[in-house]
């Protein structure tokens, strides 16, 4: 499983579409990524199954407790069609 966190440092606003624009973006904040890749999508389903269930976890979805507007964010599954491992 690969891992990864990233924050927006060169994000534009789009003319039809873009992350600022999808997220409703507002001056002093910045756009964040994160992706997951898993070994397979039964991993991927098994895993997001416990992580749903983590009672840790379901304490901290609060949005209360979140550090960001949850209800502003997105996900969903992609196959890849081209992918570079990362060198050694």
């Amino acid at each position: 499983m690969y891992f990864s966190d990233a924050a927006g440092d060169d994000v534009q606003p789009g003319k039809l579409t873009s992350f600022p624009q999808a997220v409703q973006l507002k001056d002093d904040e910045v756009v964040a990524v994160s992706w997951v890749v898993y070994k397979s999508r039964e991993d991927r389903d098994r895993i997001a199954a416990a992580v749903r269930q983590d009672p840790e976890l379901k304490a901290q979805m609060d949005p209360s407790k979140m550090p960001f507007d949850g209800q502003r964010m997105f996900w969903g599954g992609f196959q890849t069609i081209v992918g570079l491992s990362p060198a050694h």
